[in-house]
């Protein structure tokens, strides 16, 4: 029995090594998202939220519009609009029109916006210390590489 299949408790087999690498990693994910979501709850962000800060920090001062930031989110949202009004009402975020195009709206990351990523940073290496940084640096090049493969082999639809 396979480590996954006692920790859900499973009494019978997968219905393939497919099926159960399939599970394997929702279940990691599901791990890993709830370690960061309790690590972000006390700076009052989502993994998701953060995920945009990071983005929008990425983007420098020319900041990005909505589409932009919604085409690399890590796991993307229905309503990117909305996550950006939370984050503006927050004051992690800013956004405005675009000085040559008016029809573009630009987000841009707030010093509160930044704040908020270097209180996050200590908690956030713990978290990703003790989830793979236990693993040897070849064992981290091979599962970057196989979840490469998976994500190159699977077609991204986004809405």
């Amino acid at each position: 029995m396979s480590q996954l299949a006692r920790e859900l408790k499973q009494t019978r087999p997968f219905a393939s090594p497919a099926h159960e690498a399939l599970v394997s990693i929702q279940r990691t994910a599901a791990i890993v998202e709830l370690r960061l979501a309790e690590a972000l709850r006390p700076l009052g962000i989502t993994p998701t939220q953060y995920n945009v800060l990071r983005i929008l920090r990425g983007a420098g001062a020319d900041g990005l519009p909505r589409c932009e930031v919604q085409s690399r989110l890590i796991a993307p949202v229905a309503d990117t609009t909305r996550l950006l009004d939370r984050l503006e009402k927050l004051g992690l975020v800013a956004r405005a029109r675009d000085e040559v195009d008016r029809r573009i709206v630009r987000s841009r990351i707030t010093p509160g916006g930044l704040a908020v990523l270097e209180k996050a940073a200590a908690p956030l290496r713990q978290i990703e210390q003790g989830e793979v940084g236990r693993l040897s640096e070849a064992r981290l090049r091979t599962l970057i590489s196989v979840l490469d493969d998976i994500r190159r082999l699977t077609p991204c639809r986004q809405g």
